[in-house]
């Protein structure tokens, strides 16, 4: 069986961040400008189940269920990398461990080698600019939310575990975002295990 070179592997990149850094707005705009798919790290058949368990209060609970749709995402993700396919995602693994961790989930989780590794991306922005995007929201906050919030410092040096290159957007706008990380040099990063 023919089997691509390193180098012609599609690129898989993540993009993370606190809430309020421009994660859903700057995903689709990579994945646009690098023709690739945009896949959900919570797969739409999920959601009703995430409404449900979000007003429960365990933390071990919450990250096995974000670990199972992370899961199934990455197999649909490394079928589009098998395929030639580059993958934009809005937080993956990264997020999951970093989040409950902090919320104080006492599961040990290794993940599996052969895992799709992303090159990843944190968004970050000075504090105000992002209390005050949150304001302008339409969206209810949830319990995990305000812990979220409460535990912000926590949760962004928590990402400093994972090899991550940080883009600010708290002056720019979503394209300039994109360009910082179209910018970066990631040929030869560790795009795909297989």
């Amino acid at each position: 069986m023919w089997c691509m070179a390193i180098s012609e592997r599609p690129l898989f990149e993540s993009i993370e961040g606190l809430p309020g850094t421009g994660k859903s707005t700057v995903a689709p705009l990579l994945a646009e400008a690098r023709q690739a798919v945009l896949v959900p790290t919570v797969p739409p058949f999920y959601q009703p189940l995430r409404r449900e368990l979000d007003p429960y209060e365990n933390a071990d609970a919450r990250m096995c269920f974000f670990l199972s749709a992370l899961f199934t995402a990455s197999d649909q993700i490394r079928r589009y990398l098998d395929a030639g396919i580059p993958v934009v995602v809005e937080s993956y693994f990264a997020r999951c461990l970093t989040t409950h961790s902090v919320f104080g989930a006492k599961l040990e989780v290794a993940l599996p080698d052969d895992l799709p590794q992303p090159v990843t991306y944190q968004l970050v922005c000075e504090p105000g600019e992002r209390l005050k995007r949150l304001a302008e929201r339409d969206k209810q906050m949830t319990r995990w939310d305000v812990l979220g919030e409460q535990h912000a410092d926590q949760l962004a040096i928590a990402y400093r575990r994972f090899p991550i290159h940080q883009v600010d957007t708290t002056t720019g706008t979503p394209d300039e975002a994109v360009r910082t990380i179209l910018s970066f040099n990631v040929t030869g990063a560790n795009r795909v295990n297989h």
